[in-house]
């Protein structure tokens, strides 16, 4: 059976390769050649295609494809109240290739505030999505991304000496997110979030180690900042999340299957739905998801690839369900690819119409799995 409400049978993560429009204001933008106002004009064009776009190929729902972010967390996290954009001496390094020297670190106390440039993206998102008789859904990164990536030294010793106290502001700055979103029309939003597969890989606990930080009992600690965000959602609002072990230029960082962290984030968080990244041997296997309870959450396999541009085989795919299948519900199953086309401006190795043969694949199997 289809579902009516989010997550859908076919669904997708978030990001979209960026237009060559896009691409070539941002630059001119740089250069001093247009205006701040020339840009956004651009995006909104460039959106308005983009989202009649994920309409035509059947998807029920649409985002922006983040194409006003270089960034799928820094553009974000940057804009709360008490945090800064730096630039560090190095960049993330994922395998064979290191990102921009971008980071955010927190300088003051954090809140969030209603003037948050995203409520205003979001806005534009509905309006557009609404027209083409969509669901707008809404990306943002999770708590847990603004904790990890930078650890105790990316969070000021003089406004937070106690981490404890930076862990009930981070909980109630998200809250009152998850507000302000709905406040603006949003009924689909999600928590895009690195760090539940950080905590399944020996390497980058061992990389937090490294750099001073304990990371034992944070996936509790998680949980409990996470669930007090969603605590005061209101029940026409779907809250998911999106684990991912990396994604830029196609390549990656972490290793590791969910079972070290899979109780606790699928029986022991509030989430409505869960997409979990398995389009290579690095997500380990199903098993995990005997963890998810019997009920209304859904896990979005994400069995194909965003990271290059071969097309999968439908067969292959349909028997990946089927092995999914083995330890939760079908009925609580729902496939996309495996994470968004473009986590940053420069987007993976594959092109737009590849993007979208992807896309237009987990629709048409969704309607042979789960009939029309």
């Amino acid at each position: 059976m289809q579902r009516t409400k989010a997550p859908f049978r076919a669904d997708e993560v978030g990001s979209l390769l960026r237009p060559a429009k896009i691409k070539d204001a941002r630059a001119k933008l740089e250069k001093g050649e247009i205006s701040a106002d020339d840009l956004r004009k651009i995006e909104d064009m460039e959106i308005e295609k983009v989202v009649h776009k994920q309409a035509s190929v059947g998807l029920k729902l649409a985002t922006d494809g983040e194409f006003r972010r270089s960034w799928w967390h820094f553009d974000f996290l940057a804009k709360l109240t008490g945090c800064e954009l730096f630039h560090p001496d190095t960049g993330i390094q994922f395998a064979g290739v290191q990102t921009r020297h971008d980071a955010v670190r927190v300088i003051d106390k954090l809140d969030f505030s209603n003037d948050h440039p995203m409520l205003d993206h979001f806005r534009f998102l509905k309006k557009v999505a609404d027209q083409a008789h969509v669901t707008a859904k809404m990306t943002i990164p999770s708590p847990a991304v603004l904790h990890f990536r930078g650890g105790r030294k990316a969070i000021s010793k003089d406004v937070y000496p106690d981490l404890d106290a930076f862990y009930e502001d981070l909980g109630k700055t998200y809250r009152k997110a998850v507000k302000a979103f709905y406040d603006a029309g949003c009924r689909y939003l999600q928590f895009d979030d690195t760090v539940w597969a950080y905590l399944c890989s020996p390497d980058e606990l061992q990389k937090a180690r490294e750099r001073g930080d304990n990371p034992d009992g944070l996936q509790q600690i998680y949980a409990r900042i996470i669930n007090y965000a969603l605590a005061e959602k209101p029940a026409d609002m779907v809250v998911t999340t999106h684990v991912c072990r990396g994604n830029f230029r196609s390549t990656w960082i972490s290793s590791g299957g969910y079972e070290p962290v899979a109780e606790t984030m699928l029986a022991g968080t509030n989430y409505d739905g869960y997409f979990l990244e398995y389009d290579s041997d690095r997500a380990g296997g199903f098993e995990p998801l005997r963890f998810l309870p019997k009920g209304n959450k859904v896990v979005v396999v994400g069995v194909i690839t965003s990271k290059f541009g071969e097309l999968e085989k439908k067969d292959d795919i349909k028997r990946r369900l089927e092995e999914a299948s083995k330890f939760a519900p079908l009925e609580q199953l729902a496939l996309s690819p495996q994470c968004g086309f473009a986590s940053t401006e420069e987007g993976n190795i594959l092109s737009e119409e590849e993007q979208w043969a992807k896309l237009s694949l987990a629709v048409e199997i969704a309607k042979e799995v789960w009939g029309q």
